[in-house]
């Protein structure tokens, strides 16, 4: 998908969706400020209420993501090949939030380049990559040798 494409799929889910899950927030707000809305009715609708509110929020992220990949990528890639990998491993770590019951996230992630990664004076990629993992309690370390680099990363579950 071309970045024009992606520029038009942010457009109409932001025109379609997410304005339509905004509408239904309205209408559940409603229906809970109404007086003669049951109260038991009301905490069912506070939930749904929160679960729209995610809806919006899920779709808000999608919106972005659609409109910061950068165009290098399909110059470098011949097509949205490093997209489609943020995709998968969002889906993949969205899993373990979701489902896995973890204590601890492990990720290695490596490549057979020239190497040379490490944090520099002046180039902030890795340094924040560093700082966010060091934020979430987490460690990374580099091993990057002329074969190639891994980037080892583990963060404890915040919520476990």
């Amino acid at each position: 998908m071309s970045a024009n494409e992606r520029v038009k799929l942010a457009q109409e889910l932001h025109d379609g969706i997410a304005q339509d899950l905004v509408g239904l927030s309205y209408f559940i707000d409603s229906l809970v400020a109404q007086i003669n809305t049951p109260d038991e009715l009301r905490s069912d609708l506070r939930e749904l209420r929160f679960s729209v509110t995610e809806s919006i929020e899920r779709v808000r992220r999608e919106i972005f993501q659609l409109r910061t990949i950068p165009t290098k990528t399909e110059d470098i890639h011949g097509g949205d090949q490093l997209y489609e990998l943020s995709r998968v491993f969002n889906e993949l770590i969205r899993n373990i939030d979701e489902h896995s019951q973890a204590s601890e996230i492990s990720l290695m992630i490596a490549d057979n380049g020239i190497g040379g990664a490490c944090i520099k004076d002046g180039h902030d990629g890795l340094r924040g990559v560093s700082e966010r993992i060091k934020d979430l309690d987490g460690s990374m370390s580099i091993d990057s040798t002329e074969t190639g680099t891994r980037i080892y990363i583990k963060i404890p579950r915040a919520d476990t």
